[in-house]
C-alpha cells in the first residue's frame, strides 16, 4: 500500500478531552526499544517495515470497518455497531451483516425502534447473534436516551456500554473521530510479538507495549494494515515466511513452521 494511508473519515467530531483515557487497568508489558540483534537480520525501523506491510496489502480488501466507512458508514455510532459485530466473527461474514443492518438503521433512533428479533434477523450469520442483537438494540436506546442520539468521542463513554472493550472503543474512535488511539485484535497482536517489537503475552499488554513506543502516526493505521498483513501474509499458523516483504527485519519469535 504504498503511497496509501488512511482514508479520511466523514464526519469528523473532536475528540473530547477525556476520549484518550480508557477505563481499564493498565496490565503489565515488558517494552523493547529494538529487537534483540540478530546476524542474519537488520536493525529493525518500523518506518521501513510499515512502509514495506503498506505496499504488499495495497491490493488486499480493507478490513470491515474501514471497509463501511469508505462506503459512507463512518458516524461513531455506526462503527460501534460493526465493531461488535465483527467480535469474533470474519469480516467475510460481519461486513455484509452490518451493511444489510446499517441499510435498514443507521442512526440509534432507527435501531432504537426495530425489536432485538429483527436486529437479530438482519445479523444472523455473526457470531453469537442473538446476544449482540439485544446488545446493539440497548446501545442505540442509551443512545438516544442519553446522549440525544450523538454518541460523544469518548473513550469512557464507549467503555460503559456492556461488552465493549478497549479494541473496538479505540477503533471506532480512530475511524470515525479522528482519535488516536491504537486498536489491537489477534492479528496486531501476533504480527508486532512476532517481530519483536513487542514482548507481550496478552493483547491487552501489547496495546500498553505499542502505546510507549510506536509513533502516534501509525496508531490509527496500524490495525487496517496488520489486519489484511496477518490474515494473508504473516497467519496465525505456517506464515508465509518465504516471501513476506519484512523477512530481513522480523525476528520471528515463537515462528516453528514457516512457509
Amino acid at each position: 500500500m504504498a503511497g496509501r494511508g488512511p482514508k479520511p473519515p466523514g464526519r469528523r467530531r473532536a475528540p473530547s478531552p477525556t476520549s484518550a483515557r480508557t477505563a481499564r487497568a493498565r496490565p503489565e508489558a515488558a517494552v523493547v526499544s529494538e529487537p534483540a540483534p540478530r546476524p542474519d537480520k537488520v536493525p529493525f525501523d518500523i518506518d521501513d517495515v510499515l512502509a514495506r506491510v503498506r505496499h504488499t496489502v495495497r491490493d488486499f480488501a480493507d478490513a470491515a470497518m474501514f471497509a463501511l466507512s469508505a462506503r459512507g458508514h463512518d458516524s461513531l455510532f455506526e462503527q460501534l455497531v460493526a465493531c461488535i459485530l465483527s467480535i469474533r466473527t470474519l469480516d467475510e461474514v460481519s461486513l455484509p451483516a452490518a451493511l444489510r443492518l446499517l441499510e435498514r438503521a443507521s442512526t440509534p433512533e432507527a435501531l432504537a425502534r426495530l425489536s432485538p428479533a429483527t436486529i437479530d434477523t438482519l445479523i444472523r450469520p455473526v457470531t453469537f447473534h442473538e446476544a449482540k442483537a439485544h446488545q446493539l438494540h440497548a446501545i442505540a436506546v442509551r443512545t438516544r436516551d442519553e446522549f440525544a442520539g450523538t454518541l460523544p468521542c469518548d473513550a469512557q463513554v464507549l467503555q460503559s456500554f456492556k461488552g465493549v472493550g478497549p479494541k473496538c472503543a479505540h477503533l471506532a474512535l480512530g475511524i470515525a473521530c479522528g482519535h488516536e488511539a491504537i486498536s489491537v485484535d489477534i492479528h496486531v497482536h501476533r504480527v508486532t510479538n512476532r517481530w519483536g517489537y513487542v514482548k507481550a503475552t496478552t493483547p491487552e499488554a501489547t496495546l500498553a507495549a505499542l502505546e510507549t513506543q510506536l509513533p502516534r502516526r501509525y496508531w490509527v493505521e496500524l490495525n487496517r494494515l496488520l489486519v489484511p498483513f496477518g490474515k494473508h501474509v504473516c497467519t496465525g499458523s505456517r506464515p508465509r515466511c518465504s516471501t513476506c516483504p519484512v523477512l530481513s527485519a522480523c525476528r520471528q519469535v515463537g515462528v516453528t513452521n514457516p512457509r
